[in-house]
């Protein structure tokens, strides 16, 4: 299975290289270094997830027995105000659907987190990184417990163009952040 999934991995590269010519070759040589393994890992769980781009562009993670809802918002603002990233929304979804339909709901939450100062930068270099703005980590209860779902932040950092300093060192800064706030809140590491 693995050696066929690399040989349509290479075999798609090679087709989109012979079709986009000379702009695929100019275009690779501008980007940071390890796109293509960052690509690579993005295609593979692209097709391990039956072509769920979602599953493609996120990171997640099975939060541990025991870990409330609660206790990740604490961790999540603990750890947002230890690096420095400010708390900038919460959508309470399944409280609002509870509202509206008067049954309750499992959890459904939205947490947005922003360094502006980097996302003025980020924004600054490409205006369509707006699109991505802000960082969220979204908390969802599924029948085996608690899910943690957020963008993944390597695509930012690692699979693009090449950022330049101080940019690319506070791009990193945010998704580290995240990073450990994914890891921290899955494991009710307060």
């Amino acid at each position: 299975m693995k050696l066929t999934r690399a040989i349509l991995t290479l075999m798609a590269m090679l087709v989109t290289a012979l079709l986009t010519g000379c702009g695929t070759i100019s275009t690779m040589g501008k980007l940071e270094d390890g796109a293509g393994a960052e690509a690579n890992r993005m295609w593979t769980r692209w097709v391990d997830g039956g072509g769920d781009i979602a599953v493609a562009t996120t990171w997640e993670r099975k939060v541990k027995d025991g870990v409330t809802g609660d206790d990740i918002e604490q961790i999540l603002r603990s750890v947002a105000t230890e690096r420095n990233m400010k708390e900038v929304g919460i959508l309470p979804l399944s409280k609002e659907l509870a509202a509206r339909t008067g049954q309750k709901q499992k959890l459904l939450t939205v947490y947005s987190f922003c360094t502006p100062t980097t996302a003025r930068e980020m924004v600054d270099f490409s205006p369509n990184m707006a699109a991505y703005l802000p960082c969220r980590v979204t908390v969802v209860e599924k029948e085996d417990g608690l899910w943690l779902y957020t963008l993944n932040m390597d695509m930012m950092v690692k699979m693009g163009r090449k950022l330049p300093s101080p940019l690319k060192e506070h791009a990193t800064a945010v998704r580290d952040t995240i990073y450990e706030m994914m890891e921290r809140a899955s494991k009710g590491e307060f």
